[in-house]
């Protein structure tokens, strides 16, 4: 027996479990891939859930009340208890750059890793002063220089060189394969993208920029040449951002009245394709059609 959602002719509503349903469909092959249950979505969510909006109650009355929550979630009460009586998982977890993007930003940004064009120097892999592993012991957040080394090689963001040298190749390197950084790296980029989104649809306060260029009616055969000049641009204006928000880093050791407060603000650029209906159809059958087994009759024995 199928389970079916009602909904009251709210449009707001509809609208909202729509959205929900296209947000859902990548994490639901991501969970596919990674062999998370429809069950422990359901336990995530209903955690996420009374843990948020007892932020909200908190918010809006002051204090916390766990029948308001439940009234909220439509979760029993007691169920709201339980949640909450638990340690939270994620609390402490503060969204962060990538070891290999905050290393590869400092080769980029930080003088003393630079030549005196002012491009990213070639370095020595090991050494104790200006190094690969100087400045993964730096940047990299512990993760160990040869590690450093395999994953930005095989994110083609570096070049390894004669004499145990290597030298930058980008700046911005792209996580693939399911590995959990790359993992991290969804819940992250995620979660930005909706807070915005959200954020400019409650008009609490000024919008934030968030803008889209697409067509529905794309060349296929252009999509390559298309996706080497987006990524070409697109690295372009990450460089030129992150000057920008390095400039408005708060200053450390400065003597000032009031100090300034530090806030997380960055900005995302990303690409997306839609192959239609047509990919997924291609995708069903490319194993061929199934063959029935059937039980051959056993013959009596004479």
């Amino acid at each position: 027996m199928g389970v079916k959602l009602i909904i009251s002719g709210d449009p707001v509503k509809e609208s909202t479990v729509a959205a929900l349903r296209r947000v859902l469909d990548p994490l639901l092959e991501l969970m596919f891939d990674t062999g998370v249950t429809v069950q422990e979505l359901n336990q995530i969510a209903r955690d996420r859930a009374v843990r948020i909006a007892t932020l909200r109650v908190i918010k809006e009355g002051g204090r916390e009340s766990k029948s308001r929550v439940a009234i909220l979630t439509g979760l029993p009460r007691s169920e709201v208890t339980r949640i909450l009586n638990s340690p939270d998982r994620i609390a402490n977890a503060k969204p962060g750059q990538h070891p290999a993007r905050r290393v590869l930003a400092a080769w980029h940004d930080n003088p003393r890793y630079l030549d005196p064009s002012g491009e990213p120097a070639v370095l020595s892999i090991f050494g104790r002063k200006r190094s690969f592993e100087r400045l993964v012991a730096e940047y990299g957040m512990g993760i160990p220089v040869r590690a450093m080394l395999d994953e930005l090689t095989q994110l083609n963001a570096v070049e390894r060189l004669a004499d145990q040298r290597v030298r930058a190749k980008a700046r911005v390197p792209i996580l693939t394969g399911l590995s959990s950084r790359s993992i991290t790296a969804v819940g992250e980029r995620g979660r930005d993208l909706l807070e915005t989104l959200t954020h400019n649809m409650r008009q609490t306060s000024p919008p934030l920029f968030e803008a889209a260029a697409l067509v529905d009616d794309g060349d296929f055969d252009r999509v390559a040449l298309v996706r080497r000049e987006i990524a070409e641009q697109g690295t372009h204006f990450i460089n030129a951002a992150t000057s920008l928000l390095n400039r408005a880093r708060v200053k450390r050791g400065t003597t000032r009245e009031k100090p300034s407060k530090a806030c997380r603000i960055g900005v995302a650029v990303y690409y997306f394709q839609d192959d239609g209906p047509d990919s997924a159809q291609a995708l069903v059958g490319s194993h061929g059609p199934r063959k029935n087994l059937r039980r051959h009759p056993v013959k009596p024995r004479e």
